[in-house]
C-alpha cells in the first residue's frame, strides 16, 4: 500500500502539469514621443516643479504613475481635468465615486476537544497537496463588532513639498493582438517580433496631466505619450527563467519563476493556449 502511494504522488504533479493549459506571453515594447523621458532604463518626465515615474512592466500593462513634488510648496494634481487617453479615446481620472472601507473585531471563547485530520487540495503552485488540520468539538460563544468609513473621490490631489503620490488607474491594453506575421502559439524557432513606427502603431497612448503651485493660479498643463514600437508572442519557457532567490548570503530552498527581460517601457498580456487551431 505504501509503495502503491508513494507511486501516485510521486507522478501526480507530472499528471496536474500536463492538463494544464500552457500559458503564452505577448509582449509589447513602447517609446515616448519626447525621447527625453526615456532615460537610463528609467520613464521619467520632469520639469521645473515635479517629477513622474512610469513603470509599465504588468499584465495589460499599468499607465499608473508616481508624480514626486521636486519644490518647497504644496502642488495640486488636478484629476478631474486629468486623462488617460487610448487610441484617441479619452478617459476620466476623477469618476466621482464613493468609497468604503470596512473594519471588524471578533473574539471567541471555546471549551472542547481537538483531534487531526488530512486534508488533500490543490496549493499555490497548482499542485496536489495534503496538510494536517485541527477538528475539534466545541462550546463557544462569540461576539464580534464592526464599522465603516465612506469617503469620496477626491478632484485635487494635494502633494506635499519633497513628497510623492501615486495614481493608478488604469491598464493600457488587454486584446490579444494578431497578425499574419507573429504566431499565436510560437515555438522556440517561430519567435518573431512585429516592428512599428507611430504612425503604423497599433496602440498610441497618453496621460495629460494638469496641476497648480501652492498660491498660483495659472495651472500647469503637459502630456506624456507614448506608442507600441514592437510586439512579439512568446512560450512561457522562453520568456521566464527559474532561480533562486538570494536574501542576506541566504539561498531559498526552492527555486521561483521570473521574468528574464523586464523594463519600464514594457508590458504583457498573458493567454493560454485553448482548444481552437489558429496559427496567428
Amino acid at each position: 500500500m505504501k509503495t502503491r502511494t508513494f507511486f501516485l504522488s510521486a507522478f501526480l504533479p507530472i499528471f496536474l502539469t500536463s492538463c494544464m493549459s500552457p500559458s503564452y506571453f505577448q509582449v509589447y515594447k513602447t517609446e515616448p514621443t519626447d525621447k527625453s523621458i526615456l532615460k537610463d532604463n528609467s520613464l521619467i518626465y520632469e520639469d521645473d516643479n515635479c517629477k513622474v515615474f512610469y513603470d509599465f512592466w504588468a499584465d495589460n500593462g499599468n499607465i499608473g504613475f508616481r508624480f514626486f513634488n521636486k519644490t518647497d510648496k504644496t502642488l495640486y494634481l488636478n484629476l478631474e481635468d486629468s486623462y488617460f487617453i487610448l487610441n484617441g479615446l479619452a478617459h476620466n481620472y476623477y469618476q466621482n465615486r464613493i468609497f468604503t472601507n470596512s473594519k471588524s473585531t471578533g473574539a471567541t471563547s471555546v471549551n472542547g476537544f481537538g483531534a487531526s485530520k488530512s486534508v488533500t487540495g490543490i496549493n499555490y503552485f497548482d499542485l496536489l497537496q495534503t496538510n494536517k488540520l485541527l477538528t475539534s468539538s466545541s462550546i463557544g460563544v462569540s461576539a464580534s463588532e464592526g464599522y465603516s468609513v465612506s469617503y469620496t473621490e477626491e478632484k485635487i490631489v494635494s502633494i506635499p513639498s519633497n513628497t510623492s503620490k501615486v495614481i493608478s488607474e488604469y491598464s493600457i491594453n488587454s486584446t490579444l493582438y494578431r497578425d499574419c506575421d507573429l504566431y499565436k502559439y510560437p515555438t522556440k524557432n517561430q519567435i518573431k517580433t512585429k516592428s512599428f513606427t507611430k504612425s503604423t502603431s497599433p496602440l498610441i497612448f497618453s496621460n495629460r496631466l494638469v496641476y497648480k503651485i501652492e498660491n498660483d493660479l495659472i495651472p500647469i498643463k503637459f502630456v506624456n505619450e507614448f506608442f507600441v514600437t514592437e510586439i512579439t508572442n512568446y512560450a512561457e519557457a522562453d520568456i521566464t527563467e527559474r532561480k533562486y532567490e538570494e536574501y542576506c548570503d541566504q539561498k531559498d530552498d526552492i527555486t521561483s519563476l521570473f521574468f528574464k527581460d523586464v523594463s519600464p517601457n514594457k508590458f504583457y498580456l498573458k493567454y493560454t493556449k485553448g482548444m481552437d487551431s489558429w496559427k496567428h
